[in-house]
């Protein structure tokens, strides 16, 4: 308890800071905002290569030319998407006044202010992306940032602590690092806004931890995002880009597709298709191969290895995709080659928890509508994906499934798109960011009314009179 009394007090003093130093400097600026934003640029250009090495120490194998894709250059593109649009997003916005008021000179209008302070609690699978993506709506919107990394993911969380010391002053952003109890001292801290993306257990804590202040929350989570395949669709397309999804970061994606529906007529041509897809990817192997990244840990890969056990041992069929036959009992690192489950059933662990992993269970269905009543019988997901060239099939799907996001004829792409809201629902996450979504979230958004100089509404202060009582009768109708 001593820790985290000493933890909690330290977190609490640079929160006190910055807070003040908020409401000191008054609302940033737009040139002070893009100010922010450039040295976050800088310091990605500058000292990418360094975090892509830390990425891949931390997890034993990562591939650097995917880091420098997904946590880099992706960092950078929503840093200079906010900064292009960010004096677009500052600017009130009108809004109607009630009849006849505004014929008399009265005004409304919406003010964008910045919240303060926010809460940026990062995950280990994506550490800088999932650290800057969001920063990019919080300087944008104005905001100083608080950042706790994860603690699986050291070398990285240590780099960028160093990092943004150089670049910021402790009063703009501040980093602090730890174990889980450093976590929960964190979420409990009175911040004006907190954005964390993580799993959907860990959520429940900070959440509930978010409520003792009453602190705003983004939840970005996770779940089994679906993939629907359309009889219509062209599988060895689909299943290349699905298993690209499923084999970029080792599957270690909140947006990897989760398991698939498949006509059942089509079951092995999509097997043969997605095998085709991962030789195609790593001609020469995996174990040895830069491009293929390890499972991050021990933890999670005993966890991975259970769920292809348990569907074994259980008597599902388990296809593992091995283009040159390696043996992966012995390795320095924490590698799984991709495993197909066909069929499986629900009572199994891999239907059940989100896999963050290689492994992808397919369903066969005979109807659209049967996937898309299991897909409705399940939480929420994050992501939904849906291949073919079926317009009206495309639209069932869409329509009668709720999702945080969609992604048609590919996998997780939806997310790359700064100029859509990314974000969860229910289970899956809250609230949404990217974008001027992001300059939204982390925005408070105040109404502004001026009265008229009229003094023709002195007729809705007492006495009343025949008068009031007509206008209001007025308003009592349909």
């Amino acid at each position: 308890m001593a820790l985290d009394s000493a933890a909690g007090s330290g977190m609490s003093s640079i929160l006190s800071r910055q807070k003040a130093a908020h409401i000191r400097d008054g609302i940033p600026s737009a040139a002070k905002r893009i100010e922010w934003i450039d040295k976050s640029i800088d310091l990605l250009v500058t000292h990418g290569d360094a975090l892509a090495e830390a990425m891949r120490e931390d997890f034993g194998h990562r591939s650097v030319d995917q880091s420098a894709l997904t946590d880099i250059a992706g960092s950078i593109g929503a840093l200079k998407f906010s900064k292009k649009n960010l004096a677009k997003w500052m600017k009130p916005e009108k809004r109607k006044v009630e009849f006849p008021l505004g014929l008399l000179g009265s005004k409304a209008y919406i003010q964008y202010q910045p919240k303060g302070v926010i809460g940026v609690i990062s995950p280990w699978n994506f550490p800088v992306n999932l650290t800057f993506a969001p920063l990019a709506g919080v300087f944008a919107a104005g905001n100083r940032a608080m950042i706790k990394p994860s603690e699986f993911t050291e070398a990285t969380s240590e780099l960028m602590k160093s990092l943004l010391a150089q670049y910021y002053d402790e009063e703009e952003v501040a980093v602090v690092t730890g174990g889980p109890e450093i976590g929960a001292e964190f979420s409990k801290l009175a911040f004006d806004h907190m954005i964390f993306t993580g799993a959907t257990s860990i959520a429940h804590h900070v959440m509930r931890a978010a409520a003792d202040n009453l602190v705003p929350l983004t939840l970005e989570l996770g779940g089994k995002s679906p993939v629907v395949l359309g009889r219509s669709a062209d599988m060895q397309k689909a299943a290349s880009r699905i298993m690209a999804g499923k084999t970029l970061n080792a599957g270690q994606i909140c947006l990897a597709p989760d398991y698939a529906f498949v006509p059942q007529e089509k079951t092995k041509e999509f097997v043969g298709a997605a095998t085709k897809a991962v030789e195609t990817m790593f001609p020469t192997g995996l174990k040895d191969n830069d491009d293929y990244t390890s499972v991050v840990n021990q933890r999670h890969y005993d966890r991975i290895m259970s769920y292809i056990e348990e569907a074994r041992d259980k008597g599902a069929e388990v296809i593992e995709i091995n283009p040159t036959g390696e043996n992966f009992s012995q390795q320095p690192h924490y590698k799984i080659p991709p495993h197909i489950i066909v069929d499986p059933s629900d009572d199994l662990k891999v239907m059940q928890d989100e896999i963050f992993g290689p492994i992808l269970p397919i369903k066969s269905y005979g109807e659209t509508k049967d996937a898309v009543n299991y897909i409705n019988s399940h939480d929420r997901p994050l992501g939904l994906y849906y291949f073919g060239e079926d317009a009206s099939e495309k639209d069932f799907v869409l329509n009668n499934t709720t999702s945080g996001g969609v992604t048609v004829n590919d996998v997780i792409f939806h997310v790359a798109q700064e100029d859509l809201p990314f974000g969860g629902v229910g289970p899956s996450g809250m609230g949404s960011y990217h974008g001027l979504d992001g300059f939204m979230e982390f925005s408070h958004k105040k109404a502004v009314y001026t009265q008229t100089g009229s003094e023709m509404l002195a007729m809705m202060r007492p006495p009343y009179g025949d008068k009031f009582r007509g206008q209001v009768k007025g308003r009592i109708k349909r």
